[in-house]
């Protein structure tokens, strides 16, 4: 009894949490810059550890040169790793692109799949990009996008207490209503580069500030 009344206190702030989130950010959306599915799968890959400014600055020349899944799969790696520098872990990034939109070609029939199975079949896709390409390209809702902002958050808020992101996504599904698992999601990006960043959060700023277990809220 106790522990369903603690999840039941728990998920009251979560949706009050939620609530303020959208009235603070209410044109929240995806800031990478696609045109289809396989660019915000290419995008989305490019962002690991990388911000989405830098990533918009990248992939119009990327995506100028190579269009589509392709000719992606065909690029000369050397050119594709040149493309793509300025992101960080470039070698890496350009082999999964690349391996990705070979499996696309050969075993997905030109097609970035809608299935979360599948894409977590193309190299370089964890969950995160998963969900960022079902939410965005497709409309599908499946899980909630944890990014390191969203972890944070999340810890700070105390909705979680793994540091795991596929038990933090667990967590997160359970208190949040499943149409807004995305949405939750960058406004809770919103909200960590705005306020509470990873060194000195704003908290005197911040209109969570009392229901975060981090400061002494509920």
């Amino acid at each position: 009894m106790v522990t369903t009344r603690k999840f039941s206190l728990k998920r009251q702030r979560s949706l009050e949490i939620l609530l303020r989130l959208k009235r603070l950010y209410p044109d929240a959306t995806c800031t990478l810059s696609y045109q289809t599915p396989v660019q915000l799968l290419v995008a989305t890959i490019l962002s690991a550890q990388c911000t989405d400014e830098r990533v918009n600055k990248v992939t119009p020349a990327l995506f100028e040169k190579f269009p589509d899944a392709v000719a992606l799969a065909n690029a000369d790696i050397e050119e594709l790793e040149n493309l793509v520098r300025s992101t960080g872990f470039y070698r890496n990034k350009a082999k999964n692109i690349k391996a990705a939109c070979q499996m696309i070609v050969e075993k997905f029939d030109y097609q970035v799949p809608k299935q979360m199975e599948k894409l977590l079949q193309l190299p370089g896709v964890a969950r995160k990009t998963a969900n960022v390409v079902l939410a965005h390209a497709y409309g599908i809702i499946v899980g909630v996008t944890v990014d390191t902002h969203v972890k944070r958050l999340s810890q700070r808020l105390g909705l979680t207490e793994h540091s795991d992101p596929i038990k933090i996504e667990r967590d997160l599904m359970r208190l949040l209503p499943q149409p807004d698992w995305e949405n939750w999601s960058i406004r809770l990006i919103y909200h960590g580069r705005a306020i509470c960043k990873a060194k000195n959060p704003a908290c005197d700023k911040c209109i969570l500030a009392d229901l975060c277990t981090s400061v002494g809220g509920k």
